[in-house]
């Protein structure tokens, strides 16, 4: 009989068929009304797998600092745990010893497991913080622009401010228009970092047309909400959001219909900011036929949007595309001044909402219930924190100065990545220009299950397990998952959690770092503290035979009503804002000390470095959206089905207008040729009137496979986008300001090699 295992996802619970080592079947959850087809890619038995430790050949031979060239591109030799064990140790001590801590960069990115143990960024922390520390990040490559500007305007942490969003519930209730920059993609809302729970939000969506909502689609691609409900579509050139909304704000201000008691009771620095939309201060009035120029929208068409707005309950909604761009953290100021001028915060279904559309658990109107994780000690002072996305600049500048958040500081010289969990040569942009900075340390080390592009690029490779080769719990909006191990690991693969216990052994604190516990023991512990909270809990047999567990509070997602800063509106003295003034700011006067010349105090309209219509499009004509794929997360098990699916002519889909492709001669299924000054990759045509005509959509994810000129196979559009801050504020990506060309490939196109095994070598 075939045994039948739970498991939490990112992208949502499973019950796991499996048959001694092999999985059967991935089945929904019986409580997940629409599970993810990204689960199906756990059936598949990869010949990609890191079997056992391996370490890059002349590393081995040489010793650290030696032929880095050639990382990615020499063979492997595999050794036994106890070896590779001391090479890691050794080589951690040498750097800390030789360097200090700040030489060390840990590298680990989230999204390696929803689990509340086996998270190997959390493990990784947790021993290299008893150990000194390490060169640390903030912020993450999703969201780093909001997450900077959210506490300025609003005076909260940004995911704080999700977590007391708008629910779904009041929304069907009350909101008249939905205006959403950004998107509302479905496949976005399968996903959650940390553990998806049931999927309901396409049924909310459904439920709010039904009863009267309307939704409004600003942006590039049309498709991009979920094409089951009827929607209005706004096409707007990408990037030019930002002028959109500050003619919407001087249309309300000029035709008399901005809320005047609302501003003057809930905003600070509201003259100010008007002044700059009227053009008060820079003579430059920004009307509707000002930003008609920059967006490609009518001006009658904006004033009339201004207008709806106005006369109707509307939610303006911020995915987390309009931020990943130049200047991106005025994005979501604007959108805010926008809704201050509606005055419709903190009422039912109206003011300011974000991500709808960029991740499952928002409109939850619920805290989750989450299980603790085992425990990260405090940061050790003295080495730096740098955004996340300014990784490659560290490698590159050792020693340069650096402008972040009102901080100042100096990139240390890296001598040591550590990676567990995480894809940067997939989620990095300008992959090129990371390839020749990851040759700088003098080793590279990486925990993963699988031969990625980041670990054929390292020194040292340690095989961990995946999430279906071990025990774990982990929570989500609505729902508690037992993580039951339905196969064991092939190979020598150990979970994480063990390859640190022996790392931290040899470095005399294996009884800190795992508190007398293994793995397993951790999973109860984490569970017992959760129960003590939650008396309702049945003890923990009873928990892992059935799998999950409901908080009996936790009810259908987004049922429990919540509408964001009501109590702030319904008494601004008794709940102020925790903002200086206590108000929404739209004049900082915080980062007006930082004197920031791309961000400046109040929310501004500032030319990208290029965008259709503006720098660069007489040379690049078409924008490139590189939005998250459908078909997995990110990049995870791109090298499996259903991500291999969706690929055409054996690389990642292009979806390009019948105008462009006809004018370029470009067919269904032909490979084409995709570049600009910074990088080139080639991917598979799809023709699709979905999109603008000057707009071409390349998902990211696919494993990077440049040839020797750097040219990637496979079709990662990171090779094109530019490897630039937000700005000085958040210092986060701007992968979505980025024009190419696009040409059909003639000739046989090269194979794709990023899904071969590596080559090996024997020792010696």
């Amino acid at each position: 009989m075939n045994k039948i295992t739970s498991l939490g996802t990112h992208f949502g619970p499973y019950r796991i068929e499996s048959d001694g080592d092999e999985i059967i079947a991935v089945h929904g959850h019986e409580l997940d009304p629409h599970p993810s087809d990204i689960g199906q890619a756990y059936v598949h038995r990869s010949t990609l797998r890191v079997l056992r430790p391996s370490v890059r050949q002349s590393w081995l031979r040489d010793g650290p600092n030696t032929r880095r060239p050639r990382r990615g591109n020499e063979p492997f030799v595999e050794v036994e745990w106890d070896r590779a064990i001391d090479l890691v140790s050794d080589e951690l001590k040498r750097v800390q010893g030789e360097h200090g801590p700040e030489a060390l960069f840990a590298g680990s990115y989230g999204w390696g497991s929803s689990g509340r143990v086996h998270a190997p960024s959390a493990l990784l922390f947790r021993l290299l913080r008893m150990c000194g520390g390490y060169t640390d990040v903030w912020g993450t490559y999703s969201s780093s622009a909001a997450e900077a500007i959210v506490p300025y305007v609003l005076g909260m942490r940004y995911h704080a401010a999700i977590g007391r969003g708008t629910s779904w519930s009041v929304i069907d209730k009350h909101t008249d228009l939905f205006v959403t920059f950004g998107g509302l993609r479905r496949s976005n809302t399968e996903v959650t970092y940390g553990g998806q729970g049931t999927h309901h939000t396409a049924d909310w969506m459904e439920k709010a047309r039904g009863h009267g909502t309307e939704f409004l689609n600003i942006g590039p691609i049309r498709d991009d909400i979920d094409s089951r409900i009827t929607s209005r579509w706004q096409p707007i050139r990408p990037g030019t959001d930002v002028a959109l909304m500050l003619a919407c704000i001087h249309t309300l201000l000029v035709e008399g219909r901005v809320d005047e008691g609302f501003v003057d009771t809930y905003v600070h620095g509201w003259e100010r900011f008007a002044s700059y939309v009227l053009g008060d201060t820079d003579g430059q009035p920004k009307s509707a036929s000002w930003a008609s120029g920059i967006t490609g929208i009518e001006a009658n068409t904006i004033k009339n949007l201004a207008d709806e707005m106005s006369r109707r309950r509307t939610l303006i909604n911020l995915g987390l595309s309009v931020q990943r761009a130049d200047h991106g953290e005025q994005s979501y100021w604007t959108a805010t001044a926008l809704a201050c001028a509606l005055g419709q915060i903190g009422l039912p279904g109206g003011g300011i909402a974000f991500p709808f559309g960029a991740q499952g658990n928002v409109g939850a109107g619920q805290v989750r219930k989450r299980v603790p994780g085992i425990p990260i000690p405090p940061r050790p002072e003295g080495p730096p924190i740098i955004s996340v996305s300014r990784f490659r600049e560290l490698l590159d500048n050792p020693g340069a100065i650096y402008n972040f958040n009102g901080q100042t500081g100096r990139y240390p010289e890296i001598k040591m990545i550590w990676w567990a969990g995480g894809n940067p040569f997939h989620h990095h942009q300008d992959l090129n220009e990371l390839s020749s900075a990851w040759e700088r340390p003098d080793t590279v080390i990486v925990q993963e299950p699988f031969w990625t592009p980041t670990a054929r690029r390292a020194d040292i490779v340690l095989p961990s397990t995946t999430p279906l080769e071990r025990n774990d719990l982990g929570g989500a909006e609505n729902m508690l998952i037992s993580h039951g191990k339905a196969v064991e690991a092939p190979g020598d693969a150990l979970d994480d959690y063990q390859i640190l216990e022996m790392v931290a052994e040899r470095l005399g604190i294996k009884d800190q770092f795992t508190e007398g516990r293994t793995a397993d023991q951790w999973v109860e512990v984490l569970y017992e503290i959760f129960r003590a909270e939650n008396d309702w809990a049945p003890n923990f047999e009873q928990f892992r035979e059935a799998g999950y567990l409901r908080h009996p509070e936790m009810s259908e997602m987004g049922e429990n009503e919540q509408v964001f800063l009501a109590e702030y509106r319904d008494d601004p003295t008794v709940h102020p804002l925790g903002t200086p003034s206590g108000r929404i700011e739209l004049w900082s006067e915080t980062i007006a000390e930082f004197d920031y010349d791309d961000c400046p105090p109040h929310p501004t309209w500032i030319e990208p470095f290029e965008r259709l219509g503006g720098r660069g499009s007489e040379r690049w004509p078409l924008h490139l959206v590189s939005n998250q794929p459908t078909s997995r997360l990110h990049s995870q098990y791109d090298h499996t089905e259903p991500s291999q699916g969706s690929k055409v002519a054996g690389r990642e889909p292009i979806r390009i207008h019948p105008q462009i492709a006809e004018e370029r001669g470009i067919c269904d299924g032909d490979v084409v040729r995709v570049f600009n000054d910074r990088g080139t990759c080639l991917a598979g045509a799809v023709i699709d009137d979905s999109l603008m005509p000057e707009v071409v959509q390349l998902s990211t994810g696919a494993w990077y496979d440049p040839d020797d000129d750097g040219m990637c196979r496979a079709g990662n559009p990171n090779v094109l986008t530019r490897d630039k801050g937000t700005s000085q504020l958040a210092q986060g990506p701007s992968a979505h300001t980025c024009l190419v060309e696009i040409e059909r490939f003639e000739g046989a196109a090269p194979r794709v090699e990023s899904y071969d095994p590596p080559l090996f070598a024997v020792d010696g």
